[in-house]
């Protein structure tokens, strides 16, 4: 059985197959859905270390691209959160979002508010090259710094 699961990982690790994975993984996980890509990042490259820069960039690209398609279903139900416009909360945040305009997109790394930050972005209708350059800045640091300190703390090959 494990035998399988070994053939399984190598072949995900190879850059025709583990990149794309990585990149569909970073792509759905930047939308609403709650899921993590920083396992699979971490995966291919702690298989095959040749692929750090080339797993961060794919990841970057994938989580960013996500994130655009979170910007703009934020911008389409922009009538629907009219509806609960003038709440306490609401109000603060929104202040906050458009004082800061789309660098507030540099924090769409982060866990569960990062990801409603585009949405919200959208709704707001900020630009969205400018929303889409600092989300990407972002989660291109994410990546980096996330993939470097993991393969810091678990050190040597898995073969």
């Amino acid at each position: 059985m494990h035998a399988w699961i070994d053939h399984l990982i190598t072949l995900l690790a190879l850059p025709q197959y583990g990149l794309s994975t990585v990149f569909v993984v970073s792509f759905v996980s930047a939308t609403l859905l709650p899921m993590g890509s920083e396992p699979a990042v971490f995966g291919l490259v702690k298989i095959n270390p040749g692929l750090f820069w080339p797993a961060v960039l794919v990841a970057t690209a994938g989580n960013t691209l996500g994130g655009a398609v979170t910007w703009a279903m934020g911008l389409g139900t922009h009538q629907l959160v009219d509806k609960v416009r003038h709440s306490s909360s609401h109000v603060r945040a929104l202040r906050w979002l458009e004082r800061l305009g789309p660098k507030a997109c540099l924090l769409s790394w982060l866990p569960v508010v990062g990801d409603p930050l585009c949405a919200v972005a959208g709704w707001l209708r900020m630009p969205f090259w400018s929303c889409l350059l600092y989300m990407a800045i972002g989660k291109f640091l994410r990546y980096a710094t996330m993939t470097a300190a993991l393969l810091w703390f678990f050190p040597g090959s898995m073969h």
